[in-house]
């Protein structure tokens, strides 16, 4: 979920855009409905009251509670930012390290030796790298999913992608375009998810790995998969490995996560187009459409992988990675094998030897992750997901099947009831404050054959073509989709957009890709604290919210703000709208999670702000939408923003080490032990000029150790509820 501005495919390309669509944006709608000087006479002010006024208030089966527990305090002195090499938390607070890129899931295996001279067999066995989103499972006695359980669970934790590699290889990554067979196989094992069982010890409330429990798992990008939904068995999905389209192998660029009511762990597969190469002249051996659905997912014709693992040999291992037509059909080469990423995989922990799902009725896009609404007797279970590159979507599905409570513990057989059929949406966002889900459905909304974008051919089509379908549809172009969560006290949903380099000033002639500022994605100035180049458009990024309206997860309209904009407090009020002071300014909002209570935690992956802080993660108190005011922001644009953030609704509780980011963050149904995983620590250096020794840093300064990004474990040292 990397920040920085690239200009070639990365590992970590997280922003690039393909959305040049002509549909309409926000910004235009502006233009006929309001104006600056309407806003100033407080035109959005009233329309919006009027609209919250209306509106119901626990929206995907929240409480009646409008503005969170109003018992809930921050509890704790908020952490100062810096630059130093460790995790930094509020006094009275401890952590350790859980697990990190190399350390054995089995007794058998060695120890991580810091030489990188594990085998790429052994990390079928070792926890993988870029650590990311997660989730904590109780476990019972009887080995099923136990809601309630805190000092015995299963940590789900995904891997996003290798890292450097500093510390996976002897002298890292081989130079050149051509791979070793050794070094990708290792990547490739590297990459995916682990499950691990952990435990508290007699004392205290921290954990560690139970190496060698028949629990400890890891998913691969070599793991054989099913597919599930409509595009299951569709020609687009059909390769030389599964000819008839009903499976395929590893999941990669696991970025963000989710869970499900029955007791399964969501990894989502976010940046694929850059483990995957087509050939020079390619175009040559497709037909029109498919081209455009390759282009329109970034995957144009001479694209190369950064990874190169495709040139490591002839194995099939190794030439599925490429998208090239090399066969008479489908079934004798891998031009589909792009269409077999990007999609929702669910896994069940408590069943070792089963075969994920990839659930196709949720949409093909770079998902950042996957978040469930709160689940509700005899309604449909829904989940919310974020495309995250720039210019793309926000989507909701909404299952068939009514969520029946004897369905927790039944695994894929609850997946594939809940998953594999229902509706999947695309939200627009208007400019008074409301919004409303399209449907994408086939013969629906003009997704159909005859469609002047895309001849849609069946809903497999629509769904592998997601992005499209969203164009057709006219959706809401946003800046970079990140992380949902939905607040388990009054239902509200909130969603990071964490950054958008490519707007331009709102008397600006947008190009290409760039677009103008307008309601939900309003600012545009110049972040001048970027070293010797400044950043334009939304460096910062911010928080937007929304509420479905009749307290039904399952309706199509909704009320929407602002929640809060990332910014240095020293900024100017109208790029500072959320009134951010040193003790809770942020910049490039990323990961997002709600605890039970209802306490909201924000976490960043910034390139704007690092020379002044590492990343962080916040603690918040988040209020409710519609809490705030109409508000203008830098460049002119009009919005809706929700109140001004305070010492006593918002603190930094922690700050990372050098050069990383603060993603993926779990906690025990006590509250009393909470994970949190750092990323790439140390990835602007080398080996040869390292920038970071962390985790080994974090117990000794002067420590020279490799950097590895980790999991770690933070608990209170009286024992008690982390951060009240």
């Amino acid at each position: 979920m990397s920040t920085k501005p690239v200009t070639a495919p990365t590992p970590m390309n997280d922003g690039e855009s393909t959305n040049t669509s002509l549909n309409a944006h926000i910004d235009d709608i502006i233009a006929v409905r309001l104006s600056r000087r309407g806003v100033l006479k407080g035109g959005i002010a009233a329309t919006t009251t009027a609209l919250f006024g209306s509106l119901g208030l626990s929206a995907c089966g929240g409480s009646s509670s409008t503005s969170g527990d109003s018992t809930l305090s921050l509890g704790f002195e908020a952490v100062a930012k810096n630059k130093n090499d460790v995790v930094t938390i509020p006094a009275g607070y401890e952590v350790s390290i859980l697990h990190a890129l190399g350390d054995p899931l089995t007794a058998t295996d060695a120890d991580w030796a810091n030489n990188g001279s594990e085998t790429a067999d052994s990390y079928n066995r070792r926890i993988g790298d870029g650590h990311d989103g997660m989730h904590y499972f109780g476990l019972s006695d009887a080995g099923a999913y136990q809601a309630d359980r805190s000092d015995r669970g299963l940590l789900c934790v995904n891997h996003e992608y290798v890292v450097g590699p500093f510390a996976l290889h002897p002298s890292g990554r081989t130079a050149g375009a051509s791979r070793t067979a050794s070094e990708v196989d290792k990547e490739i094992n590297a990459h995916g998810v682990s499950v691990c069982e952990i435990r508290r010890g007699s004392s205290g409330n921290a954990m560690t790995v139970v190496r060698s429990s028949t629990y400890n798992r890891r998913i691969t990008s070599a793991t054989p998969m099913n597919f599930g939904g409509a595009a299951r068995a569709s020609s687009l999905l059909k390769t030389k490995y599964s000819a008839d389209g009903t499976a395929t192998r590893g999941t990669n660029n696991n970025c963000a996560n989710g869970y499900t009511p029955w007791g399964t762990y969501l990894t989502c597969e976010e940046n694929f187009t850059n483990v995957i190469s087509r050939a020079t002249g390619d175009n040559a051996s497709r037909s029109a459409k498919e081209i455009t659905g390759l282009n329109r997912y970034g995957m144009t014709q001479g694209r190369k992988s950064p990874y190169f693992w495709e040139t490591a040999g002839t194995d099939d291992l190794y030439v599925r990675w490429s998208a090239s037509v090399t066969g008479a059909t489908a079934a004798d080469d891998y031009r589909n094998v792009f269409n077999t990423f990007g999609w929702v995989v669910e896994i069940d922990p408590f069943n070792p030897t089963s075969n994920p799902v990839k659930h196709t009725a949720l949409g093909r896009f770079a998902h950042e992750g996957c978040w469930p609404c709160n689940a509700v007797a005899g309604k449909p279970v829904v989940f919310y997901m974020g495309d995250d590159s720039r210019n793309e979507y926000i989507y909701k599905f909404v299952s068939k099947a009514l969520w029946d409570t004897a369905d927790v513990g039944k695994g894929m057989t609850a997946g594939a009831k809940y998953m594999d059929e229902g509706t999947l949406y695309v939200a627009r966002f208007n400019a008074d404050g409301t919004g409303n889900w399209i449907e994408l459905t086939y013969g629906k909304n003009g997704l159909d054959a005859s469609n002047a974008t895309y001849a849609f051919a069946d809903q497999a089509d629509v769904l592998v073509h997601a992005r499209l379908a969203g164009d057709s549809v006219s959706a809401t172009k946003m800046d970079r989709p990140e992380w949902g969560a939905v607040n388990p006290v009054n239902g509200e949903v909130y969603m990071t957009l964490t950054n958008n380099s490519n707007r331009v000033a709102p008397t600006a002639t947008p190009s290409g890709s760039q677009l103008k500022p307008d309601t939900a994605n309003p600012r545009y100035y110049e972040d001048l604290k970027s070293g010797t180049t400044s950043q334009k458009g939304n460096p910062n990024g911010h928080i937007i919210r929304w509420r479905e309206a009749g307290n039904d997860p399952a309706a199509t309209t909704f009320a929407w703000d602002i929640y809060l904009f990332g910014a240095e407090a020293a900024a100017a009020a109208d790029v500072n709208l959320s009134a951010l002071t040193d003790i809770n300014d942020f910049s490039s909002p990323d990961g997002l999670w709600f605890d039970r209570n209802g306490m909201l935690w924000i976490q960043t992956d910034d390139g704007a702000y690092t020379d002044v802080t590492n990343c962080m993660m916040l603690a918040a108190i988040p209020g409710k939408v519609g809490d705030g005011t109409a508000a203008v922001a830098a460049g002119g644009t009009a919005t809706i923003k929700g109140a001004n953030a305070t010492s006593a609704t918002l603190r930094r509780f922690l700050v990372g080490p050098k050069d990383c980011e603060i993603t993926g963050i779990a906690m025990t149904p006590d509250r009393k032990t909470m994970f949190v995983n750092v990323q790439h620590p140390g990835e602007d250096g080398s080996l040869a000029a390292p920038t970071s020794a962390w985790p080994s840093s974090q117990t000794d300064a002067s420590s020279t150790r490799r950097p590895r990004s980790a999991t770690i474990v933070i608990t209170r040292t009286n024992g008690g509820e982390i951060a009240v």
